[in-house]
């Protein structure tokens, strides 16, 4: 079963990254799903919009304080390229983001990313890993077993450093992933966005050229360490 990310219709990839509608400012923050945490109700006469507004507050920042961050150490070549730390964002995807943080951490029950490389980098679109099995896009697996549902398509793929889960189709997501490198729109509502990277995008630009249209890396790229912050 090939875990795939497909490109734009009409969009040569390795070209000019096309003309999308969602621009992101600083490229390494999920924009569109920032906000999407509200009280159903608060109860209270004239005060009520001000407390819903402060609870709606409040809720954020409990729960942004509660995403996990994890990190991958990345050799090329047997050369150090850096750190690249992620977010990930249980607040609105936790199974996921759980997925992502056990395969980081080696907790889990399967081997995990430690040791398992990018095997596709298109420039001007994404870099794919996450197959420690096979480790050409045929393999991996997930906590949970071979593959689980889409959780949701709350966060979209605003632009570059967005995280999101590679598939082989509707609900099955394993351990493939990849980070965008230009807004995706035509992504959003076939792949799980669950993260982003908050530190480190210099880093995802080095991987990036080491790609070509074709997908194929210039050189071993690997997760030579990984896990949690």
């Amino acid at each position: 079963m090939k875990f795939f990310v497909a490109a734009a219709a009409g969009v040569v990839l390795g070209a000019s990254a096309p003309a999308l509608g969602f621009v992101h400012g600083g490229g390494s923050m999920v924009g569109s799903a920032q906000s999407r945490f509200a009280a159903t109700s608060v109860r209270g006469g004239h005060s009520a919009p001000r407390a819903a507004a402060a609870g709606q507050r409040s809720s954020r920042q409990t729960l942004a304080m509660a995403n996990p961050k994890v990190f991958f150490d990345i050799d090329a070549g047997g050369k150090d390229m850096g750190r690249i730390t992620l977010e990930l964002r249980a607040d609105v995807v936790p199974k996921t983001a759980e997925n992502f943080r056990q395969l980081c951490t080696g907790e889990g029950p399967v081997k995990g990313f430690k040791g398992s490389k990018f095997h596709r980098i298109i420039p001007q679109f994404m870099c794919q890993g996450g197959d420690f099995t096979a480790g050409d896009g045929t393999g991996g697996e997930s906590i949970y077993g071979r593959t689980f549902p889409d959780e949701n398509f709350e966060l979209s793929h605003t632009g570059p450093g967005i995280l999101s889960m590679a598939n082989a189709g509707p609900n099955t997501n394993g351990s493939q992933f990849f980070l965008c490198t230009v807004d995706c729109p035509w992504l959003d509502g076939k792949h799980v966005v669950f993260g982003s990277v908050v530190d480190g995008m210099d880093v995802v630009k080095k991987l990036e050229a080491l790609g070509s249209p074709s997908g194929k890396t210039k050189t071993a790229v690997t997760i030579k360490d990984c896990g949690e912050l």
